[in-house]
């Protein structure tokens, strides 16, 4: 049976997985799911359609489900899905989506989200990630697996982060960063490809030097996009990172940072 503090409000209608902690004085609602292994500490609130897997480490005065922040939102039943083995800080607030758009925010696996950190309506955060304190999405935004957003960096909405990458304290994203590379500023600009990070994940030295090439070619020998897409193509059949960085690309709506 779930080990719930005896000041927590449980709702009736709430799934619980028998091994589950609720901290004092936290409110689960009655459309929650908590997976196997998930504690939840004192004075949170998790409400509306909210999914959580197992093995979260949920910290006190979260907020998880709450109705989005879009005037257009008319209390439709949209959903948040939370995965497994993630860290959660204290007082974030992650909020469901719109109708307007997928109706869920999804937030992956194994991710270290710290403290204060806003994830808004119908954003897509995948695995691996590093949310540092403050770090911000609008809506709709999407960050790739194992970036890492430095404190107070604050996304614009719909914008993409590409996998990989790494943003500075107090970046402010008004584009598309595409994956690999390095940002900082206001607004943000590249600075180099993550080169450390990627070692680290295991990349080989021949996978580092074609994006290294890559990087080259898109922000430093003066080509426009359209020529930068074109040399890249010549050598994605090699590399499947490279492939990844044109995919990417083809997808930047709101363009990439330049």
């Amino acid at each position: 049976m779930a080990l719930i503090h005896p000041t927590a409000l449980v709702a009736a209608g709430a799934r619980l997985a028998d091994d589950v902690e609720i901290g004092p004085y936290t409110i689960i609602g009655e459309h929650v799911e908590i997976g196997a292994g998930t504690t939840v500490g004192a004075h949170a609130v998790i409400t509306g359609h909210t999914k959580i897997g197992a093995h979260n480490q949920i910290f006190h005065f979260v907020s998880l489900g709450e109705a989005p922040q879009d005037k257009k939102y008319a209390g439709e039943p949209t959903r948040l899905e939370i995965g497994d083995h993630n860290v959660i800080r204290e007082f974030c607030t992650f909020n469901t989506g719109t109708v307007q758009d997928r109706g869920v925010t999804t937030i992956g696996n194994h991710n270290w989200i710290m403290a204060y950190v806003h994830i808004a309506h119908d954003c897509v955060v995948g695995d691996h990630t590093i949310f540092a304190n403050n770090a911000s999405l609008a809506g709709h935004a999407e960050v790739g697996d194992w970036a890492i957003l430095g404190g107070f960096t604050g996304v614009h909405q719909f914008c993409k982060i590409g996998a990989h990458v790494m943003t500075g304290i107090s970046s402010v994203v008004f584009k598309d960063i595409p994956p690999f590379v390095m940002a900082s500023g206001q607004p943000a600009a590249p600075h180099g490809l993550n080169s450390e990070g990627l070692k680290r994940r295991g990349f080989p030295a021949e996978a580092l030097a074609a994006l290294k090439r890559a990087y080259k070619i898109l922000y430093r020998e003066g080509n426009t996009l359209a020529e930068a897409r074109q040399k890249l193509a010549a050598e994605a059949g090699q590399h499947a990172e490279i492939q990844q960085l044109l995919d990417f690309i083809a997808r930047a709506e709101r363009g990439i940072i330049r």
